[in-house]
């Protein structure tokens, strides 16, 4: 094994000791992962809210979540002993967003899986933190309480608004529920914005300032607004009579992304923390790296120049070379555009990758949960590496001649199994956001 930056020239290893997700797949991060395997799809019409007239009647939502079952296994703050209890009672949760809601469900899955909770005692609190990325927020809150406004008046507002939409509050609230006193962060990047949350968390751990972080995305915009924002956008897929077949990310016949929901949370801990408590290791950060595209507000950068960038970063931090590489959980998104510009940033970065690379993307099957994504594919990219199963790319039946001529294989509607010792995974963000993240097997 080649050994990564973590754990050189004085920087700390990074291991990966807890997970947890609420995604279109399932409620938590096992049901996820192996609904992913089976090629299942989240895609389904509607239920949120009533679509007529709208454009779009489907999207990837979160089936069958309860806050208050799905919250409350645990009481680790000793100074607010009932507070969990509290986040879960029907009336406290409507202080807090939707997207609130399915972090701390991933959140205190990833607790739980971590097997922190029974050192508890022994833990510092100020060396442990928390960084979730969240793209947009309340936007389903903002939009009800503006139609409150709008019909009732003024003091129809509720004092629980502000709270409920501003995109740092999932890390808020994680923090008062687990009592995590160290960095308290949010990252708000677009689609980005959760990789971005991985990214630092572990530069965080490397270079000392906290020896835990909880950290990843949440999400939640399937909503009258957020559906009619990207639709007039012509971002969406419009395959309103076969949800489950809409994202085919590079597909010759896609025609947009399909909106997602949910949260992923990762416990990340510094390597000799994890070992000395005996903690069970998902994987290993290796490598991270982040750049700008400087082009358009929404287009990426031709030939994905932005994203080849920050790959190779990514790559140079981790101390690797391309071919080390197995597998990549795109960014593919399913539009026109993004996908075969991705798919060329991959062939130019990694020449021989024909050879030793599968590429696939996730959100054929969960759609793009916006701000979560890049925690989830994270999450779906550690488990490959664990498992040796690499998650399909469904729906691609005929491969778009852009992507066609690169020969590279994208794993089309068929879970593949092979060893892996690297994987990466990229998000791309509106405004030229760009972000890859390597992980690998310890």
């Amino acid at each position: 094994m080649t050994v990564s930056k973590s754990g050189q020239d004085g920087f700390r290893r990074v291991v990966i000791t807890g997970i947890g997700a609420v995604s279109p797949l399932g409620l938590s991060a096992p049901e996820t992962w192996r609904n992913a395997l089976e090629g299942r799809s989240g895609a389904a019409p509607i239920a949120l809210f009533d679509t007529k007239d709208c454009p779009v009647t489907f999207a990837a939502e979160v089936k069958g979540f309860d806050v208050t079952r799905q919250v409350g296994p645990f009481r680790p703050n000793p100074a607010t002993p009932d507070i969990v209890t509290q986040a879960a009672n029907s009336k406290e949760a409507r202080r807090v967003g939707r997207y609130v809601h399915f972090a701390l469900a991933a959140g205190l899955e990833a607790y739980g899986d971590s097997g922190l909770d029974t050192l508890r005692a022994t833990l510092d609190p100020t060396r442990v933190g928390v960084n979730i990325g969240v793209g947009m927020g309340g936007l389903p809150e903002i939009a009800d309480v503006h139609t409150e406004l709008m019909t009732k008046g003024y003091r129809r507002i509720t004092p629980y608004f502000i709270p409920q939409v501003i995109p740092n509050m999932a890390a808020g609230q994680l923090s008062i529920l687990l009592n995590l006193q160290g960095p308290n962060l949010c990252n708000v990047t677009a689609c980005s914005s959760s990789a971005h949350s991985l990214g630092e968390s572990f530069k965080q751990i490397q270079r000392g300032d906290a020896d835990i972080m909880f950290s990843g995305g949440a999400e939640a915009v399937i909503s009258p607004l957020g559906i009619g924002g990207f639709a007039a956008m012509r971002a969406l897929s419009s395959r309103n009579d076969a949800p489950e077949k809409a994202s085919r990310p590079f597909d010759v016949g896609r025609d947009g992304f399909v909106m997602g929901e949910g949260a992923a949370i990762l416990v990340l801990e510094e390597f000799e923390h994890a070992r000395r408590r005996g903690a069970r290791i998902y994987g290993e950060i290796v490598g991270y790296g982040l750049s700008g595209d400087a082009y358009h507000m929404t287009s990426p950068a031709p030939e994905g120049e932005g994203g080849r960038r920050a790959m190779a970063m990514a790559l140079r931090d981790a101390r690797l070379n391309p071919e080390q590489i197995g597998y990549i959980n795109a960014h593919g998104t399913s539009t026109p555009a993004g996908d075969v510009e991705e798919a060329r940033a991959v062939a130019r970065l990694f020449p021989d990758g024909r050879r030793h690379l599968h590429i696939s993307s996730t959100k054929s099957m969960m759609g793009h949960l916006l701000g979560a994504a890049g925690a989830i594919e994270g999450l779906l990219s550690i488990l490959a590496i664990r498992e040796g199963r690499i998650p399909p790319t469904i729906n691609l039946d005929q491969l778009d001649p852009g992507c066609a001529e690169l020969g590279l294989d994208f794993t089309a509607n068929r879970t593949v199994e092979k060893p892996l010792q690297y994987a990466l995974s990229n998000s791309f963000g509106f405004g030229g956001t760009n972000a890859s993240l390597v992980f690998g097997r310890v």
